[in-house]
């Protein structure tokens, strides 16, 4: 059959489906730098009001041409409610956005991740903050920034609803055997089992040797005081880590390595899968096909791939993957058996602590019994970790999302059952009740918290390294000047097209403390695939994103390593809060993106000298030549 290009199929969906439906569609192409069509609230439909606090959901039907985030605003007449959506590409869907996430900030999650999304599904939902009253609507927009390719977007059926209405209109699976999106094309898509078999074995025989590093990833020809564990020092107004042989060391991670990071979400939507992998032949309970609620294709590839010993060769087809990179460092999130390996250093993130359960992450440090929690939870960490020479050391949280929401915060804690911090909050405000105050308590909590726990760490390990907690923005100084006591590492997970260096900077001037960057990517809108947070416009723009923000970061004198966020792409339909964003060094069918690793081998290549101050990092001019 003659091949049909992605936006043949596209149009040719949009025309039959039209054809059978009211005529009221609507057709966005989305162009330049900002793109935004808008439509008064008496042309989306027939009967929608301009007061639509009675309803649960603005529902609607849309295909998109792009997995691009698009904006929906709704123009109030005290101002203006916006929420992003990430949608399927090519694919109807039947969408019920929530009108509460118009009009309110969500306060439930425990970390940033959770708290500004939420999962449909045939897209999800990601909030902004702009929310206020939708009792008088004017107008409707619908805007794209920075599109690539000019991508189109065909809405119908505008309506005001009780109920959730949500679905995936395909009568048809939009995902085949190995994972990928069918309605795209790509070149090297895999068509056949014989497709991916070639691709491996050209794999295996052309990996180069690992890179000529210490047993523990550390730069050979450099010599400091060894002490059998990793430390770290300031040399020559430089900081770095210090391995445990002596050798300087500067942490090139990836996150989420492992054989089953993300799972694709199954439950209701079994149908837009071709074939869903067999849990008889996995072991995984959750894999199952007969009612499962989530499955993981990247897993049945590796069984294709090696067969029933598929986990031990997983790890070390993984070890050499890493060594010929220059990967020196087991991320956050991935598979603890790695670590437990001795074969690569990496790094850990404790629990435990009451964040899961405390409002917006903040846990009840007042509770009486929260002083034996913590310890037990650090004993049964920390201490069979204790003697780990390959351990680099502890995170103890991430992306705590209350920083700048203190007022939310003390708001959600005033408001719900009461507990020991309700108790004590009362009584702090009884000395008088005022924003800063409010604030005051927030820091003093945090504080508290940081303390006991950090404390509690050092008791069961005194050997390894604490990494701090992993703030997606930096905090507010109180917190950063809390944290400097018991950090011996500041973290911070940073989405951008470069570091920010004046917030390095302000964060070092603050604590003295070299600086860690958890988490950093950049995607693009492919293989039906969304961009993720720093959107490239292909597979070689993100290799040149790459090597112009590690280069700069290890610029500083302060950054001591930078984690890529992460190891394999998310599954195309979505993991648990909906994401799925193209950021894999590797792709589901276990394949590496050559754009993306050949940048990350050629900046590893340059890191030692350019850390220390001999080479300076890439420009832009260099990397557009």
């Amino acid at each position: 059959m003659k091949h049909i290009s992605f936006n043949s199929f596209f149009f040719l969906s949009l025309l039959l489906t039209a054809c059978s439906v009211k005529h009221d569609l609507q057709e966005i192409k989305f162009e330049g730098s900002f793109s935004e069509k808008k439509w008064a609230v008496k042309d989306l439909g027939q009967g929608i009001p301009e007061d639509w606090t009675p309803y649960g959901y603005l529902t609607f039907d849309f295909i998109s041409s792009t997995t691009q985030r698009f904006q929906i605003a709704l123009y109030d007449a005290s101002g203006i409610r916006k929420l992003e959506i990430v949608p399927f590409q090519g694919a109807w869907i039947r969408a019920s956005i929530p009108l509460v996430h118009f009009t309110k900030m969500n306060t439930e999650g425990m970390d940033m991740a959770s708290i500004w999304k939420t999962p449909r599904p045939g897209y999800w939902i990601g909030f902004t903050g702009s929310v206020g009253s939708i009792n008088h609507v004017d107008s409707l927009g619908i805007s794209m920034d920075r599109p690539i390719g000019s991508p189109t977007l065909a809405i119908r059926n505008f309506r005001l609803t009780m109920n959730a209405e949500d679905s995936v209109l395909v009568t048809k699976p939009l995902v085949d055997e190995f994972g990928q999106w069918m309605p795209s094309d790509w070149p090297g898509k895999a068509k056949t089992l014989d497709d991916l078999k070639n691709s491996w074995d050209a794999e295996e025989s052309l990996l180069a040797d690992s890179t000529a590093d210490s047993k523990y990833g550390g730069f050979v020809d450099t010599r400091a005081r060894a002490t059998g564990f990793f430390r770290v020092e300031k040399i020559n107004g430089k900081w770095w880590f210090v391995d445990p042989q002596g050798h300087l060391f500067y942490s090139n991670g990836s996150n989420c390595v492992g054989p089953w990071s993300d799972l694709s979400r199954v439950q209701e939507r079994a149908y837009i899968f071709s074939g869903l992998p067999p849990a008889t032949e996995l072991t995984l309970s959750d894999m199952s096909a007969g009612g499962g609620s989530e499955a993981s294709f990247y897993t049945w590839n590796l069984y294709r791939r090696y067969g029933k010993d598929w986990y031990v060769k997983w790890m070390d087809m993984t070890f050499r993957r890493m060594g010929a990179w220059g990967i020196n460092t087991i991320g956050n999130w991935s598979d603890p058996h790695l670590g437990k390996s001795q074969r690569k250093s990496y790094v850990a993130t404790l629990e435990g602590w009451g964040i899961e359960e405390g409002p917006m992450g903040m846990p009840d440090v007042y509770d009486p019994g929260y002083l034996a929690k913590v310890d037990a939870a650090a004993r049964n960490q920390c201490a069979p970790s204790r003697e780990d020479p390959y351990l680099i050391g502890y995170f103890i949280g991430n992306e705590p999302p209350w920083p700048d929401r203190e007022a939310e915060l003390v708001s959600l804690i005033l408001s719900g059952n009461q507990t020991p911090m309700q108790t004590e909050l009362k009584n702090y405000l009884a000395g008088g009740d005022t924003p800063e105050r409010r604030k005051e308590f927030v820091y003093e909590t945090f504080s508290k918290f940081v303390n006991i726990v950090c404390s509690s760490i050092k008791k069961y390990d005194p050997n390894h390294l604490n990494l701090g907690f992993r703030f997606g923005n930096p905090p507010p100084t109180p917190v950063i000047e809390a944290s400097k006591k018991y950090f011996e590492v500041f973290s911070l997970n940073h989405y951008g097209y470069t570091v920010e260096l004046p917030e390095i900077q302000n964060i070092y001037d603050l604590t003295g403390l070299p600086v860690i960057i958890g988490e950093f990517h950049f995607g693009t809108p492919a293989r039906g695939m969304a961009p993720g947070l720093a959107q490239t416009k292909n597979q070689e723009e993100r290799g040149v994103a790459y090597r112009y923000y590690v280069e700069n970061a290890a610029a500083h004198p302060a950054v001591i390593g930078t984690h890529w966020f992460q190891w394999i792409d998310q599954p195309v339909t979505g993991r648990f809060d909906g994401e799925n964003y193209n950021i894999g060094l590797i792709d589901v069918t276990d394949r590496p993106y050559p754009e993306l690793v050949n940048a990350v081998m050629e900046t590893y290549g340059r890191l030692k000298d350019i850390h220390s101050g001999k080479l300076p990092p890439v420009t832009r001019e260099a990397l557009v030549q």
